[in-house]
């Protein structure tokens, strides 16, 4: 073999190897299995699962089968392994059907329908909603919609995780991110 056709299959094998590695770190993850917690629908036990743990605070995903904005997030950003591993590291993460009849305890202790839950005390008319809670059960955060993509979805992961809700909308945080780069 001369040099050149040395030097070209070295190239192959190369392109090979980092083409491999590159789809392996973003192989999508089932959503249900690796980013949300499983629950009974009690929160209050939940709440207590999230201090043991030391969590920073407590995501419910407000969602309905026929979402197209769900199904989005859930496709495209909350199957990414980056973003399933860091807000598991940081939050207890649950799902809630806004239709679904099965029974929920609220962070208050009260009991009523998951469909009850989200319209009565939540108040979440569109989909997705996602509401992060203290671990004390109070809303810190809540973003309607979803995300331009998983960039938008882990500032506001970081948003929450450090506190910065305390001193400033996610609009701004968002702002400053964008600057910063």
């Amino acid at each position: 073999m001369n040099l050149m056709a040395r030097y070209l299959s070295c190239l192959t094998i190369l392109f090979i190897i980092t083409s491999s590695i590159s789809v392996q770190a973003a192989v999508p993850r089932d959503p249900y299995t690796y980013f949300f917690h499983e629950t009974l629908g009690d929160f209050t036990e939940e709440l207590e699962i999230a201090r043991e743990e030391n969590k920073k605070a407590i995501l419910i995903f407000f969602e309905m089968d026929e979402c197209p904005f769900c199904h989005r997030m859930k496709e495209t950003v909350l199957n990414q392994p980056e973003v399933q591993d860091y807000f598991r590291k940081h939050f207890m993460l649950y799902s809630v059907n806004i239709e679904g009849n099965t029974e929920i305890t609220g962070f208050d202790g009260q009991q009523m329908t998951a469909k009850d839950y989200s319209f009565k005390v939540h108040r979440v008319r569109a989909t997705p909603v996602f509401i992060f809670f203290d671990l004390e059960g109070k809303r810190i955060v809540r973003f309607t919609g979803a995300t331009s993509g998983v960039e938008e979805f882990m500032w506001l992961g970081e948003f929450v995780e450090k506190g910065l809700y305390k001193k400033m909308n996610f609009t701004k945080y968002k702002r400053e991110r964008k600057r910063s780069q």
